[in-house]
């Protein structure tokens, strides 16, 4: 009987999950370890940040998703691979044996790169952490105090977070001073977009009363003031990390190959480079053709990753992928309003956001077990 270890209950493994359902693949005994039993779909969180979803309708549990594919769930949070072995080690000291590997654990946030971040600054990831911590500012901003949030990092996250951060505390907290500031190290938000929509990202921004400061990287968080670079010094009661996606140190430190930011190497079958019976999919598995740790790739990697799973545990050839070039970004402005880019074309507007809101409900509804 052949082991079929999944690693991380990210996007791409909510597809394989589901093809296993429908294969019923026969004398194999399949895993998936997941640190949490529900996966918060990222492309919902601003959403529910803004007030317009309940947290319930932005996830999909882990847990019932496994047993309806006939797989055994365990909760917990893995930090090493013994690939001699091929053995994976949990935090809590449980060992599984495995004959495929396939790994979907997502990015980290790494709080090191602002001295002072990794004690008083809310890292985005793991989202289920962000939750909280989103969860306590709003009560604590309710004191009738005021205060500052400062989120670091212009990228797409960090703008949709900002507006839906305005968008929440105008409506919950109207008439309390509480102010936002957004920083980037660019000169603009949404960086790699077309400049037309950078622009109208500056001029809603504005308009919102989110202050931009581009340009300038933070260099000091003590839970109340973030510095920057020139001499700048924002008051932030809270602090949000947004940077780009950084590798966890499990990776690298096993024995994988990996590419200079510690992400997993793969193939176009999404092979390891290194160890061909490890699979690697989403954030965490860097391609021969770098793409965007973007969760539109992650999700479009799910098919060819669980195909090949599939093909893997048969003994049949494995099948190439190639990430497309281009992908479909739809960014939420905290109002039922949103920014869409298609490589260098750009649109916005109240049906964007209902094209948004539909794309997303019917991923949440295709796999959500009835």
């Amino acid at each position: 009987m052949k082991r079929l270890l999944l690693l991380g209950g990210g996007h791409a493994h909510v597809y394989v999950l589901d093809a296993l359902r429908k294969a019923h693949p026969t004398d194999v005994d399949i895993t998936l370890v997941s640190p949490h039993v529900r996966q918060v779909y990222s492309g919902m969180l601003p959403g529910w940040i803004a007030g317009h979803y309940p947290l319930e309708a932005c996830v999909l549990p882990l847990d019932r998703l496994a047993a309806r594919a006939g797989v055994r769930f365990i909760q917990q949070a893995a930090h090493h691979i013994d690939l001699d072995a091929k053995r994976v080690e949990c935090c809590n000291g449980e060992k599984i044996d495995f004959d495929i590997l396939s790994i979907d654990t997502g990015p980290v946030t790494d709080g090191r790169i602002i001295p002072g971040a990794a004690e008083h600054a809310l890292p985005i990831r793991p989202i289920e952490r962000f939750i909280r911590g989103w969860e306590t500012w709003l009560a604590d901003l309710s004191d009738g105090n005021g205060g500052s949030i400062a989120i670091v990092g212009g990228g797409a996250a960090g703008v949709e977070l900002a507006f839906a951060m305005r968008h929440r505390l105008e409506r919950d907290a109207p008439t309390r001073n509480i102010e936002i500031h957004l920083v980037s190290s660019r000169e603009e938000p949404l960086a790699g977009m077309p400049l037309i929509l950078r622009k109208r990202a500056m001029r809603l921004l504005a308009e919102r009363g989110v202050g931009f400061h581009g340009g300038r990287r933070a260099i000091h968080y003590d839970g109340h003031t973030l510095c920057l670079t020139g001499g700048t010094r924002l008051p932030a009661r809270q602090c949000l990390l947004v940077p780009g996606a950084a590798a966890p140190v499990w990776p690298k430190a096993s024995g994988l190959d990996t590419d200079t930011s510690g992400f997993i190497r793969v193939g176009p079958t999404l092979q390891s480079t290194s160890h061909p019976f490890v699979f690697a999919a989403g954030d965490i598995a860097a391609h021969a053709h770098p793409r965007p740790k973007s969760g539109v790739f992650a999700v479009r990697a799910g098919p060819p990753l669980a195909e090949n799973l599939l093909r893997a545990l048969s003994g049949e050839p494995l099948q190439p992928w190639k990430a497309q070039r281009r992908a479909l970004y739809l960014v939420s402005t905290g109002e039922r309003h949103a920014l869409a880019a298609w490589g260098p074309l750009a649109w916005w507007g109240d049906w964007v956001w209902r094209w948004k809101d539909r794309i997303d409900r019917q991923f949440i509804a295709r796999f959500t077990p009835r």
